[in-house]
């Protein structure tokens, strides 16, 4: 709930009480001073022995009048509250709620107007009735300020307890009290305090940080606000009492696009101030990081399978004019550019329709998963020789259109882009942050040139003569070749019907299933059609195959499993925003892997570098919780927590270290000696 929400609910609940007498009412008899009504009241209407209850001071102020925060600011004194309890009854601290701040230049103070309920908790009650004595005072003021204070007294019986008429207004205020902040933050020597927050750029309209303590921030200065893909910062004046190796803790208030706020509770590291955010790199330095993870991206084991088809391809060519090589490798590169470019709009579209997307977000979908399998397995059954489409190795797709078999290459690009996006490549990561978080212009720029770093090799061996003249002369081995490269296509297959299984379940595995048999069967009858047996019959045929595995896809988009298919892994929790938090707070290191079912070097780092007996042993030597999140299917909380990391996909992985501290981000491609070094580094128990 929102700052302003949780004060409307205030006002309301206040109200609500004060308009009359209720049932189960328990408050003491109010206080009233020249500029305030005082009460002590209770979230419950009676105790249970040795049990806990919820007291509270409730102030209503004059108008125009106001009360102060734990941090008043430049002026003013916190309300005090001395109790009279009885033996082994104790009170707890104020559970203060966000405080408004109150500018007049030169001074900044915090504080509190019109109504509000500072709330405790008082344990240790014993077997009889619990009386209980509140000395109030505070200093409130308008042009001038006076102190006032009250004597309280408040008895609650013995027995089972029961909401009183006044809980209501303790919900209000603990909802007003900060949350927890999600996002780790740190602060420079130079006063900036760097959040790392999802969406920053989009989502944040305004923010200001009020300290928990007075002179370490200036309150009355401006507070600039720039957002990146990491997240914002703020570059707040530090007071004489700031020390740059100490923690700053305070309030962080946000504002989003509609005007919400929202208070949490923040306490930022120290540490050196973020390099140049990454919506602040030059764009040359950009594009040449999107062109570089496009190079990388050749190595993954993503498109080994199309990359050998297209090798293949161009040394079929080798003994062709040097030209007619060249216009390959240029219809091979524009079918990667413009689906890495089309891949670019699709992310924005998404985006700008408020759906969590970030690099590979469609193997999110079952339907998009289905029709690559179906597709991957056409492709192979081409390469098998079930059917044909024109001429040249290179083109699974070549009769799609054009002479020469140049829609084939197109085609080949269009597919390495598709069966490319399951693999993150390094330094992709830091070029699609910057590229959403820039214009639309410059995103497209980024997807382009990532596209061209794929395609670079190809690029360089057709258009290099001598590297030409270096691959392998046509022969009959091109045929045994041809039929060979299927067989990985069919294994591609294989692993979508698994990542199906994860994400809709049996249902979605028999209609994969089904969709490939289908497709199997148009393959197997438009051959026979191009053999001449039957054409029209078998082309009508392969036809209605097709129409048919078209619509096992309605199927496909509302099945789900019917229970949840994460395999118990010893030593691993599932991933939540709330069970981080308490492990960091209780100074536990935490291990954080985001990965996801089609995310093939997710799937590599686990097995090479995180499965290993020595890997395990030493997490447990470390008393290192491992966490880890499951990006197979869309989750809204997932995505937030990759975006607040600078990541717009996976895989993550994240080392949060013993007694708090910023997280260390390990390699996107894992070795198990680099785990156990990190691990090392960090320390912890033996």
């Amino acid at each position: 709930m929102t700052l302003r929400r949780s004060f409307r609910a205030l006002l309301a609940a206040l109200a609500l009480v004060w308009a009359g007498p209720a049932a189960h009412a328990l408050e003491s008899a109010p206080a009233t001073t020249p500029h305030a009504t005082a009460m002590l009241v209770s979230d419950a209407d009676a105790v249970a022995p040795g049990g806990a209850v919820h007291l509270g001071l409730r102030l209503r102020m004059a108008p125009g009048w106001h009360i102060y925060w734990k941090n008043p600011g430049d002026a003013g004194v916190p309300p005090q509250l001395d109790w009279t309890l009885p033996a082994g009854v104790t009170a707890g601290p104020i559970a203060w709620p966000a405080p408004t701040r109150n500018a007049e230049p030169p001074l900044m103070t915090y504080g509190y107007a019109g109504e509000v309920l500072l709330p405790v908790t008082v344990s240790g009650a014993g077997a009889g009735p619990l009386s209980v004595g509140l000395h109030a005072s505070w200093l409130i003021c308008e042009k001038l300020c006076v102190p006032e204070e009250a004597d309280l007294r408040l008895t609650l019986p013995a027995g089972p307890p029961a909401p009183s008429a006044q809980a209501p207004l303790f919900a209000a205020a603990a909802a007003a009290v900060p949350r927890p902040s999600p996002w780790p933050a740190t602060i420079a020597p130079d006063g900036t305090l760097h959040v790392a927050a999802p969406d920053a750029a989009a989502a944040v309209r305004a923010a200001w940080f009020i300290p928990d303590s007075y002179g370490t921030v200036q309150g009355v200065a401006e507070q600039p606000l720039s957002a990146g893909p990491d997240g914002f910062a703020l570059a707040l004046r530090t007071g004489t009492e700031f020390k740059p190796d100490v923690p700053l803790s305070g309030v962080l208030v946000v504002r989003d696009r509609q005007g919400q706020e929202t208070a949490l509770e923040l306490r930022a590291a120290p540490g050196e101030a973020p390099a140049a955010s990454r919506a602040d790199l030059p764009l040359w330095r950009v594009l040449g990081l999107a062109a570089l993870g496009g190079l990388i991206l050749n190595l993954m084991p993503c498109v080994f399978p199309v990359l050998a088809m297209k090798a293949a391809g161009l040394a079929r060519l080798s003994g062709a004019e040097r030209g007619h090589a060249r216009m390959h490798a240029l219809s091979y590169t524009a079918g990667v550019v413009l689906t890495f470019g089309a891949v670019g709009l699709a992310l924005l579209a998404a985006r700008a329709a408020g759906a969590a997307a970030g690099w590979g977000f469609q193997f999110q979908s079952p339907l998009f998963v289905a029709g690559m399998a179906w597709l991957l397995f056409a492709v192979g059954l081409n390469l098998s020789g079930v059917f044909t489409l024109g001429e040249g190795l290179a083109g699974a797709g070549e009769g799609l259109a054009g002479r020469g078999g140049h829609a084939g290459s197109f085609f080949t690009g269009m597919l390495a882009v598709l069966v490319a996006t399951p693999c993150t490549a390094p330094f992709m990561g830091a070029a699609i942050a910057a590229a959403l978080a820039a214009t639309p212009a410059v995103t497209l720029a980024v997807f382009v040139a990532m596209g061209l770093g794929l395609a670079a090799p190809f690029l360089v061996l057709a258009g290099v003569p001598a590297l030409a003249r270096a691959l392998p002369r046509p022969g009959a081995w091109m045929d045994v070749l041809k039929q060979a490269l299927a067989f990985p296509m069919y294994a591609a297959c294989v692993w979508l019907v698994w990542v199906i299984s994860q994400q809709s379940g049996p249902a979605g595995v028999l209609a994969i299933g089904a969709g490939l048999l289908l497709v199997g069967f148009a393959a197997w009858a438009f051959g026979l059609s191009q053999r001449g047996s039957g054409s029209r019959v078998a082309g009508a045929a392969a036809l209605g195959a097709l129409l048919l595995a078209l619509a096992i896809l309605s199927g496909l988009a509302t099945a789900a499993p019917s229970a949840p298919q994460q395999v118990a892994e010893a030593g691993v929790e599932p991933f939540s925003a709330a069970r981080l938090a308490a492990l960091r707070q209780a100074g536990t290191p935490v291990f954080v892997n985001m990965t996801a079912a089609w995310c093939v070097t997710c799937l590599v780092n686990e097995r090479v570098a995180l499965s290993p007996e020595p890997v395990r042993q030493a997490f447990a030597a470390h008393g290192v919780a491992y966490l880890k999140g499951d990006w197979t299917r869309q989750d809204p909380a997932i995505t937030a927590f990759l975006r607040a990391n600078g990541r717009d996909g996976v895989p993550l992985y994240l080392l949060y270290p013993p007694g708090g501290g910023a997280p260390q981000v390990l390699p996107q491609i894992l070795t198990p000696g680099g785990v156990l070094a990190a691990l090392a580094a960090m320390g912890g128990k033996t």
